[in-house]
């Protein structure tokens, strides 16, 4: 198939093709992305619900959806095609004093950061952006309206596009079976259609990177996660227009999708695993909470339903750099659910480590691998 490249990508789905383009874009020309579907984002990507948002409880995550939802507000005159961006806002609905302490603190830090318009909102303004949602127990939330929606298949195939008009190469259905190196650290990339000569390899494998680690002998605290949602039947009491709206104590949430909407929550008691088929008991659970604060949902029915994974790192932040046990094997994965919204300035960032040996557009160095065996972690809280 070939037999050397100055850089590998292992991983087809919005994180690769970013970091794909954005090293192509710096000028590397001979870089190969390997997807082991037939098709690019067919694995956590094709499962996002598509959330893209500026509201996070650490200053890292804030700087890299600054970054990131300009260029979606942005990408069809950067790529020539629209990321489908609706800036219908989340609605983060709040129930105890503890997480309304923690939410208005978080307010503060964004704002601080530049984040637009977001804000506290009461129980009456609450009531006004979400009308049909039952607010017993909900003392308040915070509402910021650029966050929104965008559309993963979209962005995934933009970046593509251009990293391929840049000259790299993207191969689907290629699995890596082995990671070989030297002295030096890695050596070459092992396919079940040959052996790539590398000296660089990115892993953007996902929920899939810490079986990619042990082909090189570098342990990646990332667990795959099973989440699910559905889509209703159409629905056209809520508006397309209607806010994000999050349920924090339970992790319920809804927003539109087309004529219908699309309801989720994570389950707290789901252990890690490869797992993708619907857990029907949990299914009930999420109905029964769905029903409680959106009663109109007693009155649709399930359309369809998707199960994916989250990428679950211990402190719920990603990894991003060079592991220190493995020169030349970069990490950029584990974004635990939020992994799409920030895919622009993770191929930014992570461009600026390999080739600068550092990042400036956002600061994410501690974000390193090391954090976790060095006592470092950074709790990133406002996750779903």
């Amino acid at each position: 198939m070939f037999d050397r490249a100055d850089l590998v990508i292992i991983g087809g789905g919005c994180m690769g093709a970013s970091v794909a383009y954005h090293l192509a874009q710096r000028g590397v020309k001979n870089i190969i992305l390997l997807e082991r579907e037939k098709f690019l984002g067919m694995g956590s990507t094709r499962a996002a619900a598509g959330g893209v948002r500026y509201q996070f409880s650490t200053r890292v995550n804030v700087q890299l959806s600054l970054y990131a939802l300009d260029v979606l507000q942005r990408f069809q005159d950067l790529f020539g095609v629209s990321a489908g961006y609706k800036p219908i806002g989340y609605l983060f609905l709040l129930s105890n004093a503890n997480d309304a302490r923690a939410f208005q603190c978080n307010l503060a830090m964004q704002q601080s950061l530049g984040v637009p318009d977001a804000r506290w909102v009461s129980v009456a303004e609450i009531a006004r952006l979400a009308p049909r949602v039952n607010l017993d127990s909900i003392i308040g939330g915070t509402f910021c309206p650029r966050d929104g929606l965008a559309d993963p298949n979209t962005i995934t195939q933009g970046f593509a596009a251009r990293a391929k008009e840049c000259g790299a190469r993207i191969e689907t259905e290629v699995t890596v079976t082995g990671i070989r190196r030297d002295a030096r650290g890695v050596a070459a990339v092992q396919t079940n259609r040959g052996e790539i000569a590398t000296r660089t390899v990115v892993c953007c494998a996902g929920a899939w990177s810490a079986e990619i680690g042990k082909m090189i002998g570098v342990e990646i605290p990332i667990a795959p996660v099973r989440r699910q949602f559905f889509i209703t039947s159409p629905l056209s009491e809520i508006p397309r227009t209607h806010p994000f709206v999050i349920d924090f104590s339970t992790s319920f949430y809804f927003h539109p999708e087309g004529d219908a909407l699309l309801v989720g929550m994570s389950n707290p008691v789901e252990t890690p695993g490869y797992k993708l088929t619907i857990d029907e008991a949990f299914r009930e659970k999420m109905l029964e909470h769905a029903v409680y604060r959106l009663p109109l949902l007693a009155d649709t029915q399930i359309a369809h339903e998707v199960v994916g994974l989250y990428e679950v790192t211990p402190d719920a932040h990603p990894i991003l750099g060079e592991a220190q046990a493995a020169p030349g094997f970069y990490i950029a994965a584990g974004f635990s659910g939020h992994g799409f919204m920030h895919s622009p300035a993770t191929g930014k960032v992570m461009s600026e480590i390999i080739l600068d040996g550092k990042s400036s557009t956002v600061d994410v160095s501690m974000l390193d691998l090391e954090r976790f065996a060095e006592g470092r972690p950074i709790r990133e809280v406002n996750v779903i």
